[in-house]
């Protein structure tokens, strides 16, 4: 289970303050030595990050940040990076001392809360000081609470109360699987998937969102047929039925969309990721401020992995040049940040173009969307965006179809908004 994506993990964040048993608690629950463990307060420097699987939640990826009160030199930069985790966890455990509760606490409990990220405390050196009943009350007012002990408990008996207490905490869609396909093919069905191989293919394999997509095939229970997309119309001809779905690589979706038969459901990888990693509708809103950009207007695309650009790249070249196309617009100013490198302030952009996601966890996706709802930015995702350059988003929404409606409302409102201004508004 070790090689499952971190993306689809179970983020765990582990925070406290310095010297509290943070990194022994990890220590211990994944029965290996991940972090340095010292009576040094500010040993953990760098988050460190564990995955193991813990059943029956699954894969899950710790999170061991840096002490919260770290006065050391470089203190202040790691306390940043360890409050930059909020963004990537689903649930928090706060590791605290018997009877020791601060400012420090008090301040991370409110960070969690106004993240809307669920958590839980752990009592740690409870070998050395057995915490006060009214200590514990105290705790329990707010969260769920376990009692571990790095230098009594072993591990079985530490996991299991750490089981315990994530199953309390844990988001209903880490318990009930995510469809990320399986609802628009049944039990039986035909999913034709299209994927090009091109020279952004990585070689000898399938890129993550196409490989996860034939998983999702199989778990429930239909075919997934694979296919370039210069010999889907063939394989077309010979299935003696209609496929359920057809799903594409964004790059190809125009001739794709030409050859996928009347009433059979049709998007994108991209799309599919949208509403698997983000929020399909918001996603959808924001497409519609695409349609009106005027010249000097600034789009960030967004990438979550770091891949080395090639020269026709899509996010780099495709996509402003799609972009442009679409608008009429030759002063479009496009900015780029790949990986976890996201501005923390949006508001100087018009509209950003995300890609699907597929290396983060769901948390960061939507925390990134938040981002921008914050800031009063439309965002909109890769499929989406070059689905509607090419004049076939509709038709990709259709299996989804209150982010069409959406799509169609914001287009709908927008254009009376422009309208208004006197401004040039775009059809599809």
């Amino acid at each position: 289970m070790n090689a499952t994506p971190k993306g689809l993990r179970l983020h765990i964040g582990i925070f406290g303050r310095t010297n509290v048993g943070k990194s022994s608690l990890v220590n211990l629950l994944t029965g290996q030595e991940v972090s340095i463990v010292s009576e040094v307060p500010g040993t953990t420097t760098d988050v460190v990050e564990k995955a193991m699987e813990i059943l029956p939640v699954g894969p899950v990826l710790f999170l061991d940040t840096a002490g919260v009160d770290d006065t050391t030199r470089l203190g202040k930069e790691r306390i940043r990076k360890s409050l930059e985790m909020l963004k990537r966890c689903d649930v928090a455990i706060l590791v605290v001392e018997p009877d020791k509760f601060t400012d420090f606490e008090e301040r991370l409990i409110e960070k969690f809360k106004e993240k809307k990220i669920p958590f839980a405390f752990v009592v740690s050196k409870v070998d050395r000081q057995k915490p006060s009943k009214t200590f514990l009350e105290r705790l329990g007012e707010e969260a769920a609470v376990a009692q571990i002990s790095a230098k009594v408990d072993s591990r079985e008996e530490a996991l299991s109360k750490f089981r315990e207490l994530l199953l309390k905490i844990v988001p209903s869609e880490f318990l009930q699987e995510p469809q990320l396909i399986g609802d628009l093919v049944p039990p039986g069905g035909i999913a034709v998937l299209v994927v090009p191989v091109d020279l952004e293919a990585p070689k000898g394999r399938l890129i993550l969102p196409q490989v996860q997509t034939i998983r999702n095939v199989l778990d429930s229970d239909a075919t997934a047929v694979v296919v370039k997309e210069r010999e889907l119309p063939f394989l077309l001809s010979i299935l003696n039925r209609k496929p359920d779905v057809v799903v594409c690589d964004s790059q190809v979706v125009l001739k794709v969309s030409a050859d996928v038969p009347p009433g059979v459901k049709f998007t994108t990888f991209s799309i599919l990721f949208s509403r698997y990693k983000g929020d399909i509708s918001e996603f959808a809103r924001g497409l519609a401020a695409i349609k009106n950009l005027r010249e000097g207007a600034k789009v960030l695309i967004a990438e979550s992995c770091t891949h080395h650009p090639i020269e026709d790249d899509i996010g780099r070249v495709k996509i402003p040049r799609w972009i442009r196309q679409f608008t009429g617009l030759k002063n479009l100013e496009f900015y780029h940040h790949a990986g976890r490198s996201y501005p923390e302030d949006l508001s100087e952009y018009d509209v950003v173009v995300h890609c699907g996601a597929c290396t983060l966890n769901r948390r960061e996706m939507l925390s990134r969307i938040e981002s921008a709802k914050r800031a009063g930015v439309p965002i909109t995702n890769y499929g989406m965006t070059i689905s509607l350059t090419q004049g076939v988003v509709e038709k990709v929404l259709e299996p989804f179809p209150s982010a069409l409606r959406v799509f169609k409302n914001s287009v709908r409102r927008r254009k009376k908004n422009v309208n208004r201004r006197g401004c040039k508004i775009l059809d599809i």
